[in-house]
Parts: structure tokens; C-alpha cells; sequence
């Protein structure tokens, strides 16, 4: 279901900021096979959104989890964007965050989101749900291709909720027949997330909101 590894893409940390309070952060999730870092398409998101947010400040933070095909290893995600992400609700409170990912990484952060551990899933050694605060400093959250409950079955992981707190400022952007995020089995449709202006949608969604 995802695709194979992609060559790797330029970044941008919050550190490469004078300020290291950014005006916006984006927290992204990459998808399966992809090299460290945001990927093909994080970048391509990136790149989109701040090409509408002119002379604001946009830092980036790659979420780091294997992104492997073992999905378990997610877990691994959801733990490392939590706490950056409550780390900057803590320490940058003007900063606005988007939370995104694609494919396993849109499972990652609508995990991110959730209320409560997923049931079937130990509470001892699962992350914590972020406190309700928290919330305030999310403004926009961007799922690409986020895996439906059949793709989730197969990879033997719960369904992912998206938290109430997050529901209004949540889209969710599947393709019409990605097999991963809907009843479709047209595979290519996977990869065509940048080419057919999916990306941009989900960047024009993010800029409405900051």
C-alpha cells in the first residue's frame, strides 16, 4: 500500500529560524518507505503553504518513526510528534501548528489527535492523549490518503479517531479509488497526490485557518 522509498528532500527546522518561535509550524508525518524527513509529498505541502502565508515564518518538523512496514513501529510517531507538539504549545505559544501526514503518516497524526488510547491498545504503553489545551494552539489538521478501516485491519491497527477537539479543523483528502484511504483498488492513484492538485487543497485549507 505504500509506495516504495523516494529520494530525499530538503527541510526546513525551526532551529534555522532567528526567532525559534516560528509564526506557523507544520508537523508532518511521512508516509511508508519514505527516507527521513517529510517527504515527496510533506515538501510539496510545505512548499504550497508557505507560498500563501507571504512574510510569515514557517518552521518544519519531520516527525521521526521508522515509517517502515511494520505499522506497529507508529506508535513510535505518535509518541515523538506528541511531545513536539506539546512542547511547542509550551514554549512558543503564538505559534500556530498544522498537523499533517501522508498515508501511514495521516495515521500517525490522526492518532496524534485522538482523546483516548485506541481500545485494544495497552494504556501503559501507548502515549499519552495530548492535554485538551493543547488544542488551541492547532489551527488547521491535513490527513492525505489516511488508511480506512480495511487498510488498518490489514495491518492490524485500530481504526483511527480523530479527537473531538480537532473534528472542525480537520480534512481529511483521499483520492477517488486509492485503495489505502477508500473501497477503490486503483494503486496508482496513491502516488498522485502532488499531481492532481490534492496537495494544494489540503494547503489551501491549512492557509484558511491561520
Amino acid at each position: 500500500m505504500m509506495m516504495s522509498a523516494l529520494p530525499a528532500v530538503s527541510i526546513r527546522t525551526p532551529a534555522a529560524h532567528a526567532n525559534p518561535c516560528p509564526d506557523v509550524e507544520v508537523v508532518f508525518a511521512r508516509g511508508t518507505g519514505e527516507p527521513p524527513g517529510v517527504g515527496l509529498r510533506g515538501q510539496a505541502f510545505v512548499d504550497a503553504l508557505r507560498a500563501q502565508l507571504g512574510r510569515r515564518s514557517v518552521g518544519v518538523y519531520p516527525v521521526t518513526y521508522p515509517a517502515s512496514w511494520d505499522w506497529h513501529t507508529g506508535v513510535d510517531g505518535v509518541r515523538d510528534a506528541g511531545a513536539h507538539i506539546a512542547s511547542m504549545a509550551e514554549n512558543c505559544p503564538e505559534t500556530e501548528m498544522v498537523l499533517s501526514g501522508f498515508s501511514q503518516g495521516a495515521a500517525v497524526m490522526g492518532f496524534v489527535t485522538s482523546a483516548a488510547v485506541p481500545a485494544g491498545v495497552d494504556p501503559a504503553t501507548a502515549p499519552k492523549p495530548l492535554r485538551p489545551e493543547v488544542a488551541d494552539n492547532v489551527a488547521a489538521v491535513v490527513l492525505f490518503g489516511k488508511p480506512n478501516v480495511r487498510a488498518m485491519n490489514l495491518a492490524g491497527m485500530p481504526r483511527v479517531v480523530i479527537g473531538p477537539l480537532y473534528e472542525a479543523k480537520t480534512i481529511q483528502l483521499c483520492i477517488e479509488n486509492d485503495p489505502v484511504c477508500s473501497d477503490g483498488l486503483d494503486f496508482a492513484a496513491h502516488d498522485q497526490y502532488i499531481e492532481n492538485g490534492t496537495i494544494d487543497r489540503g494547503a489551501d485549507f491549512a492557509a484558511s485557518r491561520l
